[in-house]
């Protein structure tokens, strides 16, 4: 039993990333002391003023590695797992991080005695998909709960914020481009807000009632890709048609692009854009963690005045 002063610990795999940050500090606002696990553990250290001297710790700690993964989780009580990537860098690294990844990290949280531990996966995870992505979430997912059969899964659709790659990615697009291309036009997607995602990690910790339960976390609103697109020209005051783009000439496009360091888009993102990311209907979602979501009308705007013409300078507001 852990003394009367005794710091409580949780680690968090992938804390210095765009949702990982937002963990981070909540969990630091609930006086965890917060190891954060990423492979640069320098690149981190903007995280440190989120909390007290010491507080916050960055440490070296791959999902790949056993012995790494041990050493992070040692003490913790929670254990959260956010570490995701979109594309390959090299073949099978989809596999090793979010197949495997999981397991490692909720076989070392069991063998740690920790109390709580979270799985990030994706709206859209299906052992079935022909996404590599989508499957190996699935195949993660599995693994995590086999290893910790009281973790809580949580699935986001498209998260958003002021550092997301989706509404910034696109907006981009249209301060630069005489055009707005459309890919999957009426693929819906249900976009939620980072902050939420945040406080579903620190409900789902918090709530005995989540163990070994998963939820689907989606926004208010759902949006089809061409009102995603809208939405965007709208607020970056840019008028560009919108032209849809032959999904052959994508495929092609995309195994052109996908070698370069950070493609654009890859054929297995295209597999994604061509299905629903909604929550399922009877699913489990933000409302039964206490959480009211916020809509992307509420927090999206502010963030892309930076796109309007001016850089948003002229902006009265």
């Amino acid at each position: 039993m852990r003394g009367a002063l005794e710091r409580k610990v949780a680690t968090v795999f992938g804390g210095s990333g765009f949702i990982g940050r937002y963990v981070v500090q909540r969990l630091a606002a609930q006086d965890y002391v917060v190891r954060i696990a990423v492979r640069d553990p320098a690149g981190a250290r903007f995280l440190q003023t989120q909390g007290r001297v010491g507080q916050i710790v960055p440490l070296s700690a791959s999902v790949t590695d056993d012995a790494a993964i041990a050493r992070a989780v040692e003490g913790a009580e929670v254990v959260v797992n956010l570490v995701g990537i979109l594309f390959e860098r090299r073949a099978g690294d989809f596999a090793r991080i979010q197949g495997e990844g999981p397991g490692r990290v909720a076989r070392a949280a069991a063998a740690a005695g920790a109390s709580a531990m979270v799985q990030l996966s994706a709206i859209g995870a299906d052992a079935a998909s022909p996404s590599l992505y989508a499957r190996t979430k699935a195949e993660g997912e599995a693994a995590a709960l086999a290893a910790f059969p009281d973790a809580t899964i949580l699935r986001p659709s498209v998260v958003f914020g002021p550092e997301d790659q989706f509404f910034n990615r696109f907006a981009g697009m249209a301060s630069l481009l005489p055009f707005m291309p459309v890919v999957s036009g009426e693929t819906r997607f249900q976009p939620v807000y980072v902050g939420d995602v945040a406080d579903a990690v620190a409900a789902a910790i918090a709530d005995p009632a989540a163990r070994g339960r998963t939820y689907e976390l989606g926004g208010p609103r759902v949006m089809t890709m061409r009102e995603v697109l809208r939405f965007i020209l709208e607020q970056t005051r840019r008028r560009r048609p919108m032209v849809d783009m032959p999904m052959g000439l994508m495929r092609f496009q995309a195994g052109l692009l996908q070698r370069l360091p950070t493609p654009p888009i890859t054929e297995d993102q295209l597999l994604l854009l061509a299905r629903d990311n909604v929550v399922a209907e009877g699913a489990a979602g933000l409302s039964d963690l206490g959480i009211a979501a916020q809509a992307v009308e509420a927090v999206v705007p502010g963030y892309l005045k930076r796109f309007r013409p001016g850089g948003g300078r002229r902006d009265a507001a």
